[in-house]
């Protein structure tokens, strides 16, 4: 009897075995699926814009080649019309951030409550938690530009033929699932269509009110800090309070009375953005549960680091949807 289990018992060994080895192997290249994940949201956008210029009549063979020739004449203009005076003014953003930074610490300081603040943020770093490395995360992000120009290559050519990539991934599961498969990963695309182009809206809404609001009042470097502002603003969360708090601390250089100015700006335009903005635009796209968002940017982020935040909201949304498909649909 036992030489007859045998033969079982090492195929359960060697499953088990071949599983962990998975996982394994799945984890040391963890990194890559985010960057791949990265380049598959490009190619959505892409395929997007691209499809709207079908609709407008452009040839759907020379679509793809006319959005990305529109988007490197958008990008040119863009760049010879504030691309000098953008460049000045970051530079002297990162020259200005020591002393804006030390005029806030000595305002902290000479106040009670910034004092508690201060102690409590020590407090956090000593036990450990990633907080500090979380909102740090929006610097380092900036400068990550090799792992861009991957994804950016990445998206480009998925975009330029996404049916054999879809058709190939198809061809890994057995022929009766493939149409459930198929079917959520065109619910899936659909999905992550309309959240990025809700998150387009917010980003842009977010860039430019700041921008103007820290003209009027009379913050330097508005024009840089509203475009960072924006472009953080694609992290949910983390995303807003790293921006809110870089405009802040410039605010600093003319003073505390303008930096709470500045303050109360940020927090006005967050309440719009939350309580207006983001409920009207979810009409019409993809309604991601805040909890779900949070939470999904404090685990991508500890476990794949500055590339899982920028992409932790869409890997939910993608998530989601694959689970109502593949899981919840099937069993009902």
């Amino acid at each position: 009897m036992a030489a007859r289990d045998n033969p079982s018992f090492t195929r359960q060994v060697l499953i088990v075995a071949g599983t962990a080895a998975g996982f394994a192997l799945a984890w040391k290249l963890s990194v890559v699926f985010v960057i791949v994940f990265g380049g598959i949201v490009l190619a959505v956008l892409l395929r997007a814009l691209s499809a709207r210029l079908e609709g407008l009549g452009t040839p759907a063979r020379y679509s793809f080649m006319v959005t990305l020739l529109l988007i490197l004449a958008v990008c040119t203009v863009m760049i010879a019309w504030i691309g000098d005076p953008l460049a000045e003014q970051l530079s002297r953003l990162r020259e200005g951030l020591p002393a804006a930074l030390e005029r806030a610490l000595a305002w902290m300081r000479s106040h009670r409550i910034g004092v508690t603040a201060l102690e409590y943020w020590q407090s956090l770093q000593d036990d450990g938690l990633p907080w500090g490395r979380l909102l740090g995360f929006a610097g380092t992000a900036l400068g990550a530009l090799g792992t861009m120009a991957l994804i950016i290559f990445i998206g480009i050519y998925l975009a330029a033929d996404p049916r054999m990539y879809r058709d190939g991934l198809l061809s890994l599961f057995p022929q009766g699932q493939r149409a459930a498969v198929a079917n959520a990963l065109d619910q899936s695309g659909g999905a992550l269509r309309r959240w990025l182009l809700g998150q387009s809206i917010s980003m842009v809404f977010v860039g430019c009110s700041t921008a103007l609001g820290l003209l009027a009042l009379g913050v330097p470097l508005a024009l840089s800090i509203g475009l960072i502002s924006g472009l953080l603003s694609f992290i949910p969360f983390f995303g807003a309070l790293a921006g809110g708090a870089l405009a802040v601390l410039v605010a600093f250089i003319e003073g505390p009375t303008t930096a709470m100015y500045v303050l109360a700006l940020c927090v006005a335009i967050q309440q719009v953005e939350g309580h207006l903005l983001i409920p009207l635009v979810q009409r019409w796209t993809v309604a991601l549960p805040p909890v779900l968002s949070l939470v999904a940017t404090v685990v991508f982020g500890i476990l794949f680091g500055v590339i899982g935040v920028l992409f932790a909201a869409p890997m939910m949304v993608v998530a989601m949807i694959l689970v109502r498909c593949l899981y919840i649909e099937r069993t009902e």
